[in-house]
């Protein structure tokens, strides 16, 4: 009786053994599978970030794509303290040379673009390669305009056309014609109005493209927050950058990342992935911890 007993239990034994050993098994075949499905996972991932960079220029800067107003940005933008702007690839929207009206206050409001004198039926051409975001009449204002927004992160506005050659969602290379000069709008004679933005802001065009020379003024931009305008607002902004370590500071500006949000995002889980508190990130975009996160919406993460 006591042998059958020993025998019931060892026959028991080996059966949970042999389950462990099996489930165990399972496991490690299971293993390579969920690695491989991770990696499958990740590379989709990587396809369709790259195809949306690819679809929509500066993709990681910009929050949304919008065809309803050239000035759309408000407060949903986290504006960089310093970004750098490659300048290279470019094109001179126009070969006249003559400004006719600076970028600053004037007739108490602020022209937020500069002013070349142009002819009606002049071509007008893209200063970089990007995608046609706005095509428009506006009676009171631009007239006729096109906007694009580049991969480098700028978007340009070309107004009082005579007439507009593209169409919106459009891909343009830089040179490519998008319009004829004009007068069309709030002009009291035919001439571009050329302005550059990043992410809204107002850059004075200037400060990036040398009208007279035909040329770009250096090969990047650094943009700094604030001192985009006018030069004395510059000069002094980059004095206090060089009492610092201006070195460090422009390396920072090229090292400034942004995480769009997508389905399932948490605060939490972006802090994980850029090793950036919480607290930091809240800091970072103005938010609170209790924020809801909007699909799409773009975080500053460093």
């Amino acid at each position: 009786m006591l042998i059958k007993i020993l025998r019931t239990f060892s026959i028991a034994a080996l059966a949970l053994v042999s389950v462990n050993t099996s489930a165990q098994d399972l496991l490690a075949k299971q293993a390579p599978i969920d690695r491989k499905l991770k990696s499958v996972d990740s590379l989709a991932l990587v396809r369709q970030i790259e195809t949306e960079q690819a679809f929509y220029p500066a993709y990681s800067l910009y929050p949304e794509w919008s065809n309803a107003r050239v000035h759309a940005y408000g407060n949903n933008v986290t504006v960089p303290d310093t970004f750098r702007i490659d300048l290279t690839g470019f094109c001179m929207p126009t070969p006249h040379t003559k400004i006719t009206s600076k970028c600053g206050p004037r007739w108490r409001r602020m022209h937020n673009g500069l002013d070349i004198k142009v002819y009606i039926g002049d071509t007008i051409r893209a200063a970089f390669s990007g995608r046609v975001r706005i095509v428009r009449y506006e009676r009171s204002g631009y007239g006729k305009y096109v906007v694009i927004r580049h991969d480098n992160g700028l978007e340009t506005i070309y107004g009082h056309l005579s007439k507009q050659l593209v169409k919106e969602d459009q891909f343009v290379k830089a040179g490519e014609v998008i319009g004829l000069g004009g007068n069309t709008g709030r002009s009291t004679g035919s001439h571009l109005h050329f302005e550059t933005r990043l992410l809204g802001q107002v850059i004075n065009p200037e400060f990036l493209f040398d009208f007279p020379k035909q040329d770009i003024v250096a090969d990047s931009y650094l943009f700094i927050k604030g001192a985009n305008m006018y030069s004395y607002q510059r000069t002094r902004a980059l004095a206090a950058l060089k009492k610092g370590d201006f070195n460090k500071v422009t390396a920072a500006a090229n090292s400034i990342r942004y995480h769009k949000i997508k389905s399932g995002d948490t605060l939490g889980s972006i802090s994980r992935k850029y090793h950036v508190s919480i607290d930091k990130l809240c800091s970072l975009n103005g938010i609170k911890r209790n924020t809801v996160l909007r699909i799409g919406q773009v975080l500053r993460c460093s």
